[in-house]
């Protein structure tokens, strides 16, 4: 089932998000709605709390970027109850985008690599080290189970130049082709 997105100003993008067990009430259907939900949005990435869950889980597709880096070709990859221990490597600049931010797009730094432990969608633990477009992706979908987004790591001036349209946003002024929801405060 397709969820809808929930647009900047709803609350539940900037709450710290909990982490669930595996008795989470219909989490294999809730996994495969995200999936589906982020694939007809044409997302990369879907975190919980965009789809209105305030729980640590997100789902993050890295394959468009296979042809860069061919390690990517199958990255499909459901992360519940990630902690992300550890950052490294030489920042770099790129230009993200976020579902709950339509239309919006920004050069964001972030580290190069990162180490994450976190349990797949059957409850299985790992421990693993992204680099390249598998941590940028990762660090974003993240962010959100912290409440954060990616217009949050912007210089002062560009959320400044970005501020009438985040608050149109909150306001409903915005398009998107997917479904979305605004819950205002």
């Amino acid at each position: 089932m397709i969820l809808p997105i929930y647009i900047y100003g709803s609350p539940v993008l900037r709450k710290t998000a909990a982490n669930i067990t595996p008795d989470y009430p219909g989490l294999q259907q809730f996994i495969a709605d995200m999936w589906e939900t982020m694939y007809d949005a044409d997302g990369v990435g879907l975190a919980a709390p965009q789809v209105g869950k305030s729980i640590r889980m997100f789902v993050v597709d890295a394959s468009p970027w296979a042809e860069e880096e061919p390690e990517l070709a199958d990255f499909k990859k459901t992360f519940i109850n990630a902690e992300i221990y550890e950052r490294f490597g030489d920042e770099w600049r790129f230009s993200e985008g976020c579902l709950s931010l339509p239309g919006i797009h920004e050069d964001v730094m972030r580290p190069s690599g990162i180490k994450i432990r976190y349990v797949d969608e059957n409850f299985v633990e790992h421990d693993e080290e992204y680099s390249g477009y598998a941590a940028r992706v990762i660090q974003h979908e993240y962010d959100h189970l912290d409440g954060k987004l990616f217009v949050d790591h912007l210089s002062p001036l560009r959320r400044t130049l970005l501020k009438s349209k985040l608050v149109g946003m909150t306001k409903g002024n915005f398009k998107a082709h997917y479904k979305c929801k605004l819950v205002k405060k």
